[in-house]
């Protein structure tokens, strides 16, 4: 499976659970799988608990390190503020997203954080990577809660 296919099966993984289906997958520069997650903001409870805070955070316990050089963060919706400043503070070399979101993304929508001069480190950002399927998992859950 690919990172975005992977992301994708953690996102509707994350809305069986209840959770907004967001998926996110950590990639070492051989494309070695290092961490997955979907969102547990319900769960745990906790705010900050998105999938790729929580797929950074085991990346970097994984490897030791709190920088990710050379790594990759896929994720099926556009990073908000938050997680686009963490992808940065990680250092990863490559930020790949399905959706884009303009209501609350923070990269190419919103706070646009790569873009401001406090940004310390800015990944090369590929968007709209199977977007329409990534789109349409965040649709349906929202649909059937409305």
């Amino acid at each position: 499976m690919t990172p975005i296919e992977i992301a994708l099966a953690e996102a509707a993984a994350a809305a069986a659970r209840g959770e907004v289906p967001v998926g996110a997958v950590v990639t070492d520069a051989a494309g070695t799988v290092l961490a997955q997650a979907g969102n547990e903001v319900e769960a745990r409870r906790d705010p900050t608990a998105h999938a790729e805070i929580l797929a950074l955070r085991a990346a970097a316990a994984r490897l030791g390190s709190p920088r990710l050089p050379g790594c990759t963060l896929t994720v099926t919706l556009e990073p908000c503020p938050m997680c686009a400043q963490a992808a940065s503070f990680f250092r990863v070399k490559r930020l790949v997203f399905g959706a884009y979101d303009p209501k609350g993304g923070g990269v190419e929508h919103g706070a646009r954080i790569f873009a401001a001069p406090s940004c310390h480190h800015v990944p090369e950002v590929i968007g709209g990577v199977r977007e329409s399927d990534c789109a349409e998992l965040l649709r349906q859950f929202f649909a059937a809660r409305r």
